[in-house]
């Protein structure tokens, strides 16, 4: 007598994108987990000055709703607008030379080593002097006015990019190099089909930072001998006692830094599409 053994079924899992059901839960998951600390951040702005401090705490440390009214009725009246428009007419002048200055330079230090061995100390000690220590030198230079706190946002937007090109250019695979070279590509050919697009990466990673740092280096040039900039909006309200406005300027301020970061990611991305989707 014999018997017949049946194969043990299979089930097999669908191949394909998750149910649109699954994929908006995990959307929502990753939103509530990304803005968790932010939410929470706003409540407590909110709450502990109007219910746990007392009445003199509370005019130095208002609720953030007053905060945003104040900075509502800046926007409406056009004076927001003013001082945001010169801050970022000043931020854009001082990084825009800044990138035009330091990526060149920071390719060139990062592929001839000679250069970079002659300009290694200087560069050290440079990158480890903070702008705003050399504010009353600029000042004195060249006065109080456009062109001391253009050139601080230069010096201090320069460093950044240009660290980050000169490690982009030195952190390049070597195999890449290598088998580049052996391909009969001259030195010109593999600078631009090899080691340019790989230390796009790095570069934009140094663009973002000095991005940043204009905005921040500026606002606190604005504080000394301006009459108009996000900086002077801040400083002003201070002495005023208009600390409502004072805070409404610090948050357009940080909403501003968090914009030209998203903007500046985004063309990373648009520049580094040939990179796999995890590493950008």
């Amino acid at each position: 007598m014999t018997t017949t053994l049946e194969a043990p079924a299979v089930h097999t899992r669908p191949i394909g994108p998750p149910p649109e059901p699954r994929r908006f839960t995990k959307k929502l998951t990753r939103a509530v987990h990304a803005s968790a600390a932010v939410v929470l951040f706003v409540l407590l702005w909110e709450l502990v000055p109007r219910f746990v401090l007392d009445e003199g705490t509370r005019t130095f440390l208002p609720p953030l709703s007053e905060d945003l009214q104040a900075l509502w009725d800046l926007t409406l009246d056009g004076e927001l607008a003013d001082h945001l428009l010169a801050s970022v007419g000043r931020s854009a002048a001082g990084f825009a030379v800044a990138v035009a200055v330091a990526v060149p330079l920071g390719l060139l230090i990062g592929w001839y080593r000679p250069v970079a061995r002659f300009l290694q100390p200087l560069l050290e000690l440079a990158r480890n002097t903070a702008a705003l220590a050399l504010l009353p030198v600029f000042t004195l230079l060249l006065g109080i006015g456009e062109l001391s706190k253009v050139s601080l946002v230069v010096y201090a937007c320069v460093w950044p990019v240009l660290l980050n090109t000169i490690a982009g250019v030195n952190t390049v695979d070597p195999l890449l190099v290598k088998a580049a070279r052996s391909l009969g590509l001259s030195s010109p050919r593999l600078f631009r089909k090899v080691i340019l697009p790989s230390a796009v990466p790095t570069v934009f990673t140094g663009i973002r930072m000095a991005a940043s740092y204009s905005i921040l280096v500026l606002v606190a040039a604005e504080m000394v001998g301006a009459k108009a900039g996000l900086g002077y909006l801040i400083n002003t309200s201070q002495v005023n006692f208009q600390i409502q406005q004072m805070y409404a300027g610090i948050i357009a301020v940080s909403l501003l830094g968090v914009l030209v970061n998203a903007g500046f990611v985004v063309l990373e991305r648009r520049f580094s599409t040939w990179r796999p989707k995890e590493f950008q």
